[in-house]
């Protein structure tokens, strides 16, 4: 060979492995357009309203927002809700959404907004990251082509598609996507102002106070740590790198300390467990579920649960013993679309794509994600595990997909890029073999996999549709590999946006997991004319009266609807959160959720609904989807008074419910712990009498007695407003769950904030008459409790 021919050889090879940019800059308004197009077609079920995002979005999340927005435009704060647990506190409450942008915003423009709006929230969330990436591949002058594969795997793939109903880690996984683009442009441009908005939008991110954030923040860390070591000029790179990386601490810390400070004192005192080693694994991905990236819906995770046979499931296990995971169905689908996975499997893996310089960080930041996603079964899993701070605080390695898939997107995007460039590596024969026997070997064990478990027939219609899909990637590529290379990149654009569209509409589309008909919620609107909830409405302004407001609870009727509370005003005793008061869950047995009756527990303190603690929350109307003797066994006839049997529920009354505010001249202390475990009040207490106190009762002032009163004369959130006439003074008892974060005033002055038996709030008052008012002021609160923990660490000096 020629000096002249080796010279060229060389340098094809080197075009090939060093892409040079493209020769003009593409039209990004477009390419945007067409995100947008895509992304509209793909929302169009949710964004009809014809259907919704099911399960804990309405559940939990959209009553969450029913409740912010009615406050808001109610003029009450937010911060504390007296509709669910007997009282909780919504400003420390990660899912709240209080401090989640999008959410807020809809809350703010709209006093009663309907599925619609929350879903459009969450979609909206996911094309503003989408959006974002394009931006990214721009920057990079990667291919249109690639950053529309990119967007739209992003948006519609792996658990933003499967697990959208999780709103909190979709969110993480959106502002991912934004702090991703505002922190490269920070590094490669010096640029301060990107340092600061990209931290203000990682504070949202963590926020979210989920593993997804936190695996989102380790990612965006070892991205910047690797962007410095692999600069050309480490040292100079660094020095660069500092003000605005300062800049982004500045902003997240603004965005986010308080928040987070709030949380961590009220976890304190919450009922959220640790998390051991052996209970996190429970949560990991199986091998093979890495299937799902090929064949979406291999397991049937779509359709009926009956349909469902991967691991974890009674096909899976009475064939291949148990597995020992705690996931749902939908937990462990990777599809993103065949095309992304195909390139990161052909030119990624094989060709050895994975390893450019431009895109080495990425990859191993994906491989070590994928690691942790498969948890114990992979020696990897124990290491991460130790020794990343914050891991131990989350059950499911699983929802590293959400990352995973964020990355594996960005992947498929740029080699997308290199092939419609032919900047590709060239493949070999034998990588060609490679490659066709990698995907050969991956249909046959799925199809292995469903004939020995006797589900053929549930997977051959994903096992079709994924090779009828193969053959639309494949000739997608080749057409717009050809009309990149003569120089038509639009319309190469145009073609593969279409394939990825259609390919995730079809394999990522509305199915049991993500989209559910949107009138079975009609509960959770809040012009519902559901008739228990109006019975309730109607019964409770029947009974309520000056010392009067009676709590309802809801146990037993379906999923959606312990949360129902929060968007209709009903006080009451249950509801959905994983998330609670410790004190009140020990006392009463309130769990995360009473969908089901065997989830209504009681404890010693509540050991049924004929209980006195039941009497003193004020809970009069029992709202059950079958009989109450079924969920609470110690009832006898006549306990509770069956008043209405409605579509979807029985209806009772406990005739013994207490007023929520009661005036006693006797107090007592009592070692509330003692009463807790044994389920025991002192000898002839009598809450309309006396008040159990955890100290030394102050002394009443004395003088004449005589009949006293006390009576609601304005009940908030977050303010409480009393009046009493107390002739020799006395307690007044406020039957709502105690917070220290609650303060009290008599009369406009401070006073003494009393725990009153066991879980209830009390204060003395003079004789006479009194104004009294309980506020909820959290923020004191938290200087209070960081101030009490300095002074504990640096007691003055003997």
């Amino acid at each position: 060979m020629s000096e002249q021919k080796r010279s060229e050889q060389k340098l094809s090879e080197q075009e090939r492995s060093d892409p040079a940019p493209l020769r003009a800059p593409w039209p990004v308004v477009k390419v945007l357009l067409i995100v947008g197009a895509a992304w509209l077609a793909l929302s169009w079920p949710w964004l009809s309203g014809v259907m919704t995002v099911p399960w804990d979005a309405k559940a939990h999340f959209h009553p969450q927002l029913q409740f912010l927005a009615s406050a808001l435009h109610k003029g009450l704060s937010p911060f504390w809700t007296p509709f669910v647990f007997a009282g909780s506190p919504q400003v420390a409450d990660p899912q709240s959404l209080i401090f989640s942008p999008p959410f807020a915003l809809i809350a703010l423009l709209n006093p009663a907004p309907d599925f619609r709006w929350s879903d459009g929230a969450l979609l909206g969330s996911l094309l503003v990251g989408a959006l974002c990436l394009v931006l990214l591949f721009r920057d990079r002058d990667w291919h249109p082509g690639g950053a529309v594969v990119c967007a739209l795997a992003f948006a519609f793939g792996a658990s933003a598609a499967w697990r959208i109903q999780h709103v909190g880690q979709v969110l993480s996984l959106a502002y991912f996507a934004i702090t991703l683009l505002l922190l490269s442009r920070a590094l490669e441009r010096g640029s301060w102002g990107y340092g600061f908005f990209a931290g203000i939008v990682a504070g949202f991110m963590v926020l979210g106070r989920d593993q997804v954030a936190l695996i989102g923040v380790y990612v965006l860390a070892g991205l910047v740590i690797a962007a410095i070591a692999m600069a050309k000029q480490p040292l100079r790179a660094l020095k660069g790198s500092l003000m605005p990386l300062c800049l982004g601490v500045l902003g997240a810390v603004l965005v986010a300390a308080i928040p987070i400070l709030l949380t961590a004192f009220l976890a304190q005192e919450s009922n959220r467990p640790a998390i051991d080693f052996a209970g996190a694994g429970k949560g990991s991905l199986h091998p093979a579920s890495l299937l799902t990236g090929l064949v979406a819906n291999l397991y049937g995770a779509a359709g009926p649960l009956e349909n469902f046979w991967g691991p974890p499931s009674p096909a899976w296990e009475a064939r291949f013993g148990a597995v020992d995971l705690y996931l749902a169905r939908n937990m462990s689908e990777l599809y993103l679309g065949l095309l992304p996975l195909l390139m990161i499997i052909g030119v990624g893996v094989v060709r050895g794509g994975l390893w450019r310089r431009e895109i080495v960080a990425l990859s191993v930041a994906a491989i070590v994600v994928l690691i942790y996603a498969l948890g114990r079964y992979t020696p990897g899993f124990r290491i991460l595990f130790s020794a990343l701070p914050g891991l131990d605080l989350y059950r499911r390695p699983a929802d590293a997909l959400f990352i995973l898939g964020a990355l594996f997107a960005i992947l498929g995007g740029y080699f997308t890029h290199l092939v419609l460039t032919d900047t590709a590596p060239r493949p070999r024969r034998w990588q060609i073999a490679l490659e066709a026997a990698l995907l050969g070997a991956a249909f046959g064990l799925a199809i292995w996999l469903a004939w020995t478990t006797g589900r053929l027939g549930v997977a051959a219609l994903p096992l079709i549709t994924a090779l009828l899909c193969l053959l639309l990637v494949a000739g997608a590529l080749v057409a717009a590999r050809g009309l990149a290379l003569q120089g038509a990149g639009m319309a190469a654009t145009l073609i593969l946006a279409m394939t990825m569209t259609i390919d995730l509409s079809v394999n990522n589309g509305p199915s049991e997991s993500t989209a559910l008909p949107s009138s079975r919620y009609e509960v959770l609107r809040a012009d519902s004319a559901n008739e228990t909830i109006a019975l309730l409405k109607r019964e409770t302004a029947r009974t309520a009266g000056p010392d009067r407001r009676d709590r309802i609870e809801l146990a037993g009727i379906d999923f959606h609807w312990p949360n129902a509370s929060l968007v209709h005003g009903l006080d009451n005793t249950l509801g959905y959160n994983p998330l609670r008061l410790g004190l009140y869950s020990a006392a009463t047995g309130a769990g995360d959720h009473v969908a089901l009756p065997d989830q209504r527990t009681f404890s010693a303190l509540m050991p049924s609904y004929r209980s006195l603690l039941a009497d003193m929350l004020g809970l009069r109307f029992i709202t059950t989807g079958v009989p109450v003797e079924q969920i609470d066994k110690a009832l006898k006839p006549g306990d509770l008074v069956q008043i209405a049997r409605t579509a979807d529920a029985f209806v009772y009354e406990n005739p013994r419910a207490l007023p929520r505010v009661l005036l006693v001249t006797n107090a007592q202390q009592a070692d509330f712990d003692a009463i807790l475990k044994s389920g025991q009040w002192p000898a002839g207490f009598d809450p309309r009498r006396t008040v159990l106190l955890d100290r030394t009762p102050p002394r009443l002032p004395g003088g004449p007695a005589g009949p006293g009163t006390v009576s609601i004369r304005d009940y908030g959130t977050t303010d409480v407003i009393l009046e009493a006439d107390a002739p020799a003074g006395g307690f007044v008892v406020l039957n709502d769950v105690w917070q220290p974060w609650w303060q009290v005033e008599v009369d406009g002055k401070p006073a003494e904030l009393l725990r009153a038996n066991v879980i209830f709030r009390a204060v003395q008052v003079p004789p006479g008459r009194s104004t009294i008012r309980f506020t909820f002021r959290p923020f004191d609160g938290l200087f209070r409790a960081i101030g009490e923990r300095v002074r504990k660490a640096n007691p003055p000096p003997v």
